[in-house]
């Protein structure tokens, strides 16, 4: 009797303990905090400008929502393979070869239910407990969660200004220890726009192909992008791994629905990953898709970037102005990574007096980070011009 009392006691204590380690030490995902802060301002009757959220303030273009309506009115709501459509996947497959001139079997591409489905498909694909996984300060925050959910550490790597905010070889040796498995990079980088170049691409894969480290390239901004070359990770290193969305450049956020690329020796084990994690992805949302990939949908699409160019060139500009810091190229994505040490050294209560008193809503570079994110703060240009120019009218109104 008294071990059995014992053994109650003792699971009692577990069930009402504190969460494992690794679920205490997930971080929350501050813009989320912000952007309810800011809804709850818009509904006591102020006017807010949202520059905190990365959501392109466009609704779906038109051929992708008839698209999936059509698939809805042909009853085409069942379960898809794990992996997705062929049909999608040999568009995805199609257009790695007119963007980039690569040859990506269709069988390398699972469709994933969003960028985040597919980063924790490979999260549990390419980390193991104890691990290490070298990834920038800053970089998108959920990423560090998901390699700290694995029982895993995330290796922050710090980044600068001066080099465009992207690693070099030798920060990520500096880094680098006996637990390391992996390096997970962006490029384009959320939060600061920045890419890396296809000299930097072969530099950074040449060693960690060396090393015997796995390399994944967040290119969920690919499309979204204001260079003339913007690689993928691909076309210098056909063993990395690859995860992109229909989110950002193609405008469905809230149809969540992205895609990995892995090399031929991980597809079954990716495969059977995804049919226990979640089944499939959105069937309608695949059927949606594909019209995604249409001639006319990417008139719709480019001329939507052009639009992003011209608010980024606005914002840069105005900005500069005021006196913030900001990167030497914002070369994609749409955001604006902003020094605000001018102005304060605590970048939380400046993103929180700017909403607050003047209706304003930013995210504080601690969001990203640790290096120098005291002074940091990211600024979205996802809507409209008049918007924008009412955001900077008020920053001025505040700086002055």
């Amino acid at each position: 009797m008294t071990q059995e009392l014992s053994t109650q006691e003792n699971v009692a204590e577990t069930r009402s303990g504190q969460p494992r380690a690794a679920l205490a030490s997930v971080t929350p995902f501050r813009v989320m905090s912000v952007m309810q802060r800011a809804h709850e301002l818009e509904c006591a009757g102020n006017q807010i400008v949202h520059l905190e959220v990365g959501e392109p303030d466009f609704s779906t273009a038109q051929p992708i929502v008839e698209a999936g309506k059509a698939a809805l009115d042909a009853g085409l709501t069942q379960y898809t393979a794990a992996t997705g459509l062929a049909a999608l996947r040999g568009k995805i497959s199609e257009r790695y070869r007119l963007q980039h001139g690569l040859e990506i079997s269709p069988e390398r591409i699972l469709i994933t239910p969003g960028a985040s489905g597919g980063l924790l498909l490979l999260a549990h694909l390419l980390v193991g407990q104890g691990d290490g996984i070298l990834i920038t300060d800053p970089a998108y925050p959920c990423v560090r969660n998901f390699i700290k959910l694995r029982d895993a550490s995330p290796q922050l790597v710090p980044v600068v200004r001066a080099a465009s905010y992207q690693p070099s070889v030798e920060d990520l040796m500096a880094q680098r220890t006996d637990a390391t498995r992996g390096v997970w990079l962006a490029s384009p980088n959320n939060p600061t726009g920045t890419i890396l170049d296809r000299s930097q691409l072969s530099a950074l894969s040449a060693w960690t192909r060396r090393e015997g480290l796995h390399l994944l390239v967040d290119e969920i901004y690919h499309g979204l992008h204001f260079v003339d070359d913007l690689p993928s990770v691909l076309e210098v290193d056909d063993s990395a791994f690859v995860v992109n969305s229909f989110s950002k450049y193609f405008g469905m956020t809230g149809w969540r629905l992205g895609w990995i690329v892995v090399p031929e020796a991980f597809i079954d084990t990716a495969r059977t990953l995804a049919q226990n994690m979640y089944i499939s992805a959105s069937s309608i949302a695949q059927h949606a898709a594909l019209a995604a990939f249409e001639p006319e949908t990417q008139v719709i699409l480019d001329s939507r970037r052009e639009e992003f160019r011209r608010r980024r060139d606005y914002m840069v500009e105005e900005l500069t102005a005021l006196g913030f810091v900001l990167p030497q190229e914002i070369a994609g994505a749409f955001y604006v990574y902003a020094d605000c040490s001018k102005f304060s050294d605590d970048s939380e209560a400046f993103c929180k007096r700017m909403l607050e008193e003047y209706g304003v809503a930013m995210t504080p570079g601690t969001d990203f980070g640790d290096a120098s994110a005291r002074t940091m703060l990211r600024l979205s240009f996802t809507t409209s011009m008049a918007q924008l120019q009412i955001a900077i009218a008020r920053l001025r109104a505040a700086l002055a």
